[in-house]
């Protein structure tokens, strides 16, 4: 199968091209950043998902699966810079694969954006509305991608389609919104509170975007690994300092005296957990994680001491 990559050359994407080429399938990515002398197997072209280079590799690689991993959270970024890249590059790789004859299509989004709120159930499933851009507006433009990524399911039936909403991936490559917010030597919490947190080795991501290609899934999807824990045994099992305080100190620290710099709107995730129910994915893949939460920690803390 020829599978094209949208935001290869990130880490994660990296590790799900290297799957699938062990796999047998042959890769093509598409990316603004470079990825020099990728493997044999792969080929990286270097064009914006939004523009009509990128279009053109729809046109003469013809593909029959689609990732998209091209989506960003940046918040250094502008949010209408974020709009741009997250909403107009999801809409522009649904078009080209709807225009080209796209077989497979894949959304790879965040469990975030169901959002972080008092009164929400302990596990989320896929009939769950994503609430993320109400309780965290920086996370606006990730939901309305996720959101139009769902809409081609009915838009374009004709299109096999996929939406993962991913726990965080955590692993020795230290990339990734828990990664950034383990990387300091102190970890803020608010005071009174230690949400449980849910998150799953980077190799055991990759596997699941690789396993739902090869499954051509259709619908939304929660994917995770081990059971989550509190964040005050992440903390300490990475080897950091958990530091509790109240809302309104915390909201001064962000980004001061090895605290992250978080935007003010993430504070609710530091309260509330956002856990999701994976069981559709793993009965729909007979995916299975290889990493408990231990080797998860020690081999990122091993790496990023």
């Amino acid at each position: 199968m020829k599978v094209l990559i949208c935001g290869i050359a990130s880490e994660h994407a990296r590790l799900v091209a290297l799957q699938l080429v062990e796999r047998g399938h042959e890769v093509v990515g598409i990316d603004q950043r470079p990825w020099r002398d990728p493997p044999e197997g792969i080929t990286v072209f270097q064009a914006d998902v939004r523009k009509r280079p990128a279009e053109d590799v729809f046109r003469s690689q013809r593909p029959e699966a689609v990732i998209h991993m091209g989506t960003v959270s940046h918040f250094e970024l502008s949010r209408d810079e974020r709009y741009r890249i997250n909403l107009g590059g999801t809409r522009a790789v649904i078009d080209n694969c709807a225009k080209y004859g796209v077989a497979h299509v894949i959304f790879v989004s965040r469990h975030t954006v169901y959002g972080a709120a008092a009164d929400a159930p302990l596990f989320r499933t896929e009939q769950e509305p994503p609430l993320g851009g109400s309780t965290f507006p920086d996370l606006a433009d990730l939901v309305a991608a996720d959101l139009y990524a769902a809409q081609t399911i009915w838009r374009h039936p004709n299109i096999s389609t996929a939406v993962l909403r991913m726990a965080y991936a955590l692993g020795p490559k230290g990339r990734g919104t828990l990664a950034n917010f383990l990387r300091g030597p102190r970890v803020p919490m608010v005071l009174g509170f230690d949400p449980l947190f849910q998150f799953m080795h980077d190799f055991d991501a990759a596997s699941a975007i690789t396993a739902a290609a090869e499954h051509t899934l259709s619908g939304v999807f929660n994917v995770a690994g081990p059971p989550p824990i509190p964040l005050s045994v992440l903390a300490r099992h990475a080897g950091r300092t958990s530091v509790p305080m109240p809302e309104s100190v915390l909201r001064r620290v962000l980004g001061k005296w090895g605290f992250p710099p978080l935007p003010v709107g993430a504070i609710p995730h530091l309260k509330y957990p956002v856990i999701v129910d994976d069981a559709a994915f793993r009965a729909a893949t007979q995916f299975e994680h290889r990493y408990d939460d231990r080797a998860i920690i020690q081999e990122y803390r091993e790496a990023h001491e």
